[in-house]
């Protein structure tokens, strides 16, 4: 009698196991939104003049995004220099499309966002439920070597590296990227290069090999987010939406 116990215990054992991987086979995994892209950084005219649907607080530290929900947790990255903030969404809003999101002022001045190049990432990051918005930033480089270097290692580093580092940063020039699409084959990003310039003028347009089975079809360099503005319009009223920007 025991035996077929056992037998049947096994059995149910077996088969619920199966279902809970065939489940677990068929779960979707969450995509997660990244992109990069230009700020726009928030200023009273831009909601009267009905180029932004909705308004935020300059003095606290406040995003919006186009699609992203309200409570969503992201991190913006300024790209010019790594410095970054996790914080959680503040309103969903209408804005132009060349935008990646708006920021507040003091999100700016905390990341101290070029307003001439203000070049930026958004990540959705996964949900924490102890997550604090935090009006504190963080240099990851600064952060890791805090962790492991006794106090004289990082004075060094502050009088030595870093500020080599930041000239070399005066000294580079930006130099961005407009990326359409990625292709597996090259026949494809071809057809649609002519395509794009059949419709509108564009002498900058080149497909890059990534790999063997990838081609990337993008318009660039330009030196500023002023000299690829009228480029990224173009290719939104093509129907190109959220096209990322790279800073090469």
């Amino acid at each position: 009698m025991k035996t077929k116990k056992i037998i049947s215990f096994l059995i149910f054992f077996l088969l619920t196991s199966c279902a809970v991987n065939v489940k677990n086979k068929n779960r979707v995994e969450k995509s997660y939104h990244t992109s990069t892209g230009f700020a726009l950084i928030y200023d009273e005219l831009l909601f009267k003049n009905k180029i932004i649907n909705k308004k935020i607080d300059n003095q606290k530290i406040q995003v919006m995004h186009n699609h992203l929900a309200r409570g969503t947790l992201i991190r913006v990255t300024n790209l010019n220099n790594s410095k970054y903030l996790d914080i959680k969404i503040y309103k969903k809003a209408k804005y132009p499309k060349i935008f990646n999101a708006v920021v507040s002022k003091k999100l700016a001045s905390k990341l101290n966002i070029d307003t001439d190049n203000p070049f930026i990432e958004i990540i959705e990051l996964k949900k924490n439920k102890k997550f604090i918005a935090k009006e504190g930033n963080i240099f990851e480089e600064e952060k890791n070597v805090a962790d492991k270097a006794p106090v004289d290692e990082i004075q060094m580093k502050n009088l030595s590296e870093d500020n080599q580092r930041e000239s070399n940063k005066k000294n580079k020039k930006n130099k961005f990227v407009i990326v359409i699409s990625d292709f597996y084959y090259e026949n494809s990003a071809i057809t649609l290069k002519n395509e794009i310039i059949s419709k509108i003028k564009i002498n900058n347009i080149s497909i890059k090999k990534i790999n063997d089975n990838k081609y990337r079809l993008l318009v660039g360099p330009y030196e500023n987010f002023s000299t690829l503005k009228t480029t990224y319009i173009s290719l939104n009223n093509l129907g190109f939406d959220e096209l990322n920007v790279f800073n090469e």
